[in-house]
């Protein structure tokens, strides 16, 4: 017997979407199938990989773990929303150049993640980056360069010289 539907309405990346859902569509997924924002990873579902993380009302979120109808009338913004309005353009340039990236499932939720050390302002150390990458899993990189990339963003809003990258290192 399939539930009734429950109508919702959220701001998704600044846009209004009104939708008729099942109350236990889970909000991952309805980022994923009824919106059609796929940059949003399924990973753990159970909340500990970071793979679904999404900004509610500017706070990182695991959307796995929420019902879509919980963030009824909220405000969300997703990875495609962070990227379109240029939010996370310097961290994405330091990825890339940090060589940051492997296979890419958890680097939404780690630009999230990173996204949301730097609104935090200060000057964090690289410790306190990884202690906050901690609920963020990659399978791939094993975390040094990831930690590179947001450090050398850091640096570079403090106006402090950015650490050599990996191929500078290897002609030194």
């Amino acid at each position: 017997m399939s539930e009734q539907l429950v109508a919702v309405s959220l701001t998704i990346n600044g846009q209004t979407v009104q939708r008729l859902i099942e109350p236990r569509l889970s909000l991952v997924d309805f980022l994923r199938h009824e919106v059609e924002l796929t940059g949003t990873h399924v990973g753990c579902e159970m909340g500990l990989c970071g793979a679904c993380l999404v900004l509610l009302d500017g706070e990182a979120v695991h959307s796995c773990l929420m019902f879509a109808v919980q963030a009824d009338g909220l405000r969300i913004e997703t990875i495609e929303g962070l990227a379109e309005r240029g939010a996370i353009a310097e961290l994405q340039a330091a990825f890339l150049e940090r060589n940051a990236l492997q296979c890419g499932f958890c680097t939404p939720g780690m630009l999230v993640t990173a996204h949301q050390i730097l609104a935090a302002g200060g000057r964090p150390s690289r410790e306190a980056i990884r202690e906050a990458l901690s609920g963020n899993y990659c399978r791939c990189t094993g975390y040094h360069a990831i930690v590179d990339a947001i450090e050398t963003v850091v640096n570079a809003r403090a106006g402090a010289s950015p650490a050599p990258s990996p191929a500078e290192e290897s002609i030194a």
